[in-house]
């Protein structure tokens, strides 16, 4: 329970429906700003998670998992700017931090199951599992668990995936939960509002040293001060002057970021490491979204029988970032996923 009301509605219709409920929130940080919107498991959202509870009458514990969520999360984030990819924290979270975590806590509180508040939909299927886009297309977060150990997906109940988040808040204020009209969080939990740059320089970036920005040809046409500044598809903050450039690689070697027009930015498929299977099926057309917002794009899908797959997209797409998880659908169904490694022409 993250003080949010989208897990305290989650454990309110566990309740309400005659199960034992227990709340555990998870303390992953600590933040310098009191009061920041658009943060969760913060000393104030812990202070919520455990008001919830108590308004249930049902138990409430709070496990330190600071050390594992720098490591696991806000490392990962600083190292992957600092090699030129661009990080997927949230998906890095919910596989290393919270679903394996939550489970093994589960396991030493003698629970049958752990239930959380995203918004998927979810069923066990043979040797893997039926993981599938929430009801509510705006609010989807079955991109975020495709990577979750198999274990903890298979015990894994998601109470919300059927309804859309005015239904969640209504279901919580009739509970009479406090944080019922509680704000949503906003960009990255751990950054608080503060610049990626000053984050990340802040946080031990190994590349924060001044570079060039230059075309594909060779042609410098701006100076930066670090390449963890910068993303594939970017295009505001260049200060590469003259028309609309847009990143298109980053070189972290020679500290040197390589910018062209927008049809260079445009990726015609894709290299996945560290893919698996979320099902038994195989199939070789997938939709295959690669970032969170991104609406997904038709491909044609290739493995190799390990941990490598490649994907040829039906049109080509902007922004297509080495660091970023690409999780492919068939239909509203998660089928599989994996880590961009490479960008195709």
């Amino acid at each position: 329970m993250s003080g949010g009301v989208d897990s305290s509605a989650a454990a309110a219709m566990l309740h309400r429906e005659g199960w034992e409920v227990i709340g555990v929130t998870l303390h992953l940080w600590d933040y310098v700003r009191e009061g920041h919107q658009g943060r969760c498991c913060a000393p104030e959202d812990q202070y919520d998670a455990a008001r919830v509870c108590e308004a249930l009458g049902i138990a409430h514990y709070t496990f330190d998992r600071r050390s594992l969520f720098r490591e696991k999360v806000v490392d990962r984030f600083v190292e992957d700017y600092a090699a030129g990819r661009t990080p997927s924290p949230c998906v890095r979270c919910n596989e290393s931090v919270k679903l394996g975590p939550l489970w093994e806590i589960a396991s030493k509180l003698g629970a049958e199951a752990v239930a959380t508040g995203h918004y998927a939909r979810l069923s066990t299927d043979g040797e893997g599992v039926d993981l599938r886009a929430g009801a509510d297309s705006s609010k989807d977060q079955s991109y975020f668990l495709w990577a979750a150990p198999m274990e903890a997906l298979r015990r894994l109940h998601l109470p919300l995936g059927g309804m859309s988040k005015p239904e969640v808040r209504a279901l919580a204020a009739e509970a009479g939960l406090a944080n019922a009209d509680k704000p949503d969080s906003v960009d990255l939990c751990f950054l608080e509002g503060e610049a990626y740059p000053a984050f990340m320089a802040r946080h031990g970036a190994s590349n924060a040293r001044p570079g060039t920005i230059e075309t594909v040809g060779g042609e410098v046409v701006g100076q930066h001060d670090g390449v963890h500044a910068f993303t594939p598809g970017q295009r505001k903050g260049l200060g590469a002057g003259g028309r609309p450039r847009y990143v298109l690689k980053i070189v972290p070697e020679r500290s040197a970021v390589i910018v062209g027009d927008d049809a260079e930015t445009r990726g015609g498929g894709a290299t996945l490491e560290g893919f698996r299977w979320l099902c038994e099926a195989r199939p070789e057309r997938v939709r295959a979204r690669i970032r969170y917002r991104h609406q997904g794009v038709d491909a044609a899908l290739e493995h190799d029988g390990g941990s490598t797959a490649r994907l040829r997209f039906e049109a080509p797409q902007r922004g297509v970032a080495p660091g970023q998880a690409a999780v492919l659908y068939v239909g509203d169904r998660v089928v599989g996923g994996g880590w961009i490694s490479e960008v195709a022409s």
